[in-house]
């Protein structure tokens, strides 16, 4: 896949919770919300500010990111789902998050 977003953008790929609570109760697929937090998969350039200097963005692509429930467009890219999301909709990055299945499945190989 090729795309880049431009400015302060963000290409984000949802995680997919849990199928069952703590308990052992399983969730259906009609009852689950979206979930809130995502991987970083492209970043754009940054934005500008009133000089109009270029500020870089201060997340990465592979940051697990925490964003609001609203946030962003929802796309398909390439048969996949992606959300692209600006920055200041970005609440938070989660140090020290499990790597995602898909560079673990790459470590195995």
């Amino acid at each position: 896949m090729k795309f880049k977003p431009l400015h302060d953008r963000v290409l984000v790929r949802r995680v997919e919770s849990d199928t069952k609570t703590k308990g052992g109760i399983i969730i259906p697929d009609t009852a689950k919300e979206k979930p809130q937090e995502g991987e970083v998969i492209a970043v754009g350039a940054g934005a500008r500010d009133e000089a109009g200097k270029l500020m870089a963005l201060d997340v990465k692509p592979g940051d697990r990111v925490l964003f609001g429930k609203w946030s962003g467009t929802e796309v398909k890219i390439d048969g996949e789902d992606f959300l692209i999301i600006k920055e200041s909709d970005i609440l938070g990055v989660i140090e020290g998050a499990a790597e995602p299945a898909e560079k673990t499945a790459r470590k195995a190989a």
